[in-house]
């Protein structure tokens, strides 16, 4: 039996929904190219979603925020829905299988795009993901919204080298806030954290700022415009 190839599935230049073939079957995956008012950049953020047990999709509101907030600054955004999610086939594997599924999402972005720069981006159960697959997997930047530090392992992870932002709220009610800043402290790790004041996990009320934090900690880091055809 062929395994299908994800080099055929070509990268689509238009917004799209696709599916990729993955480790466990097949991934639904979204690709939403910069705001038509922005200047494109050859960067490309891949985006994961929080904890499918818990209802997370690649369509959460701060998923969707972090892709907009990307998009506005000339980025095209991917985001995928891990195996069991949505149209993703397969079944939860505690963030190992999950793990896998983003090396198969970013092998694909590069080999489809290799003039592009690659990002890492994820929220909560998405943060530790691509946390963990850093180091590995090499981004030019990492983009970590509250990562679960205290629910998950995090002692064996080995830190990214590239530009790190963590954003995280004080008034998370799933993640402890203090359990991400000891964590930063303890592996004195380099990185921008930024602390949002009376913000829950999920950032009601404060997707807007949401907004701002990521676009203000990334734009030193952009790689520069394409040039117009």
């Amino acid at each position: 039996m062929n395994t299908p190839d994800a080099n055929a599935v070509e990268f689509p230049t238009v917004g799209a929904t696709l599916t990729l073939p993955g480790p466990a079957g097949a991934l639904e995956v979204a690709v939403d190219p910069p705001d038509d008012d922005v200047p494109a950049r050859p960067l490309i953020a891949v985006i994961c979603h929080p904890l499918p047990t818990e209802g997370g999709t690649m369509h959460n509101k701060v998923v969707t925020m972090a892709a907009r907030s990307l998009r506005e600054l000339g980025a095209t955004a991917v985001r995928f829905n891990f195996r069991g999610t949505g149209a993703s086939e397969g079944e939860f594997d505690q963030g190992e299988g999950e793990l896998d599924d983003l090396r198969a999402v970013v092998a694909w972005v590069r080999a489809q795009r290799p003039d592009a720069t690659v990002w890492l981006a994820g929220f909560s159960f998405g943060a530790y993901v691509s946390l963990r697959a850093a180091a590995e997997l090499a981004p030019g930047m990492l983009i970590s919204i509250a990562p679960p530090a205290g629910r998950w392992d995090f002692d064996a992870i080995e830190l990214p080298t590239c530009p790190w932002l963590v954003i995280q709220g004080e008034a998370d009610e799933i993640v402890s806030p203090q359990a991400v800043y000891d964590f930063l402290e303890t592996r004195e790790a380099d990185v921008e954290l930024v602390r949002m004041p009376d913000t829950s996990h999920f950032f009601h009320r404060k997707l807007m700022d949401l907004r701002g934090a990521i676009k203000h900690g990334v734009r030193d880091h952009l790689p520069p415009e394409t040039p117009a055809a």
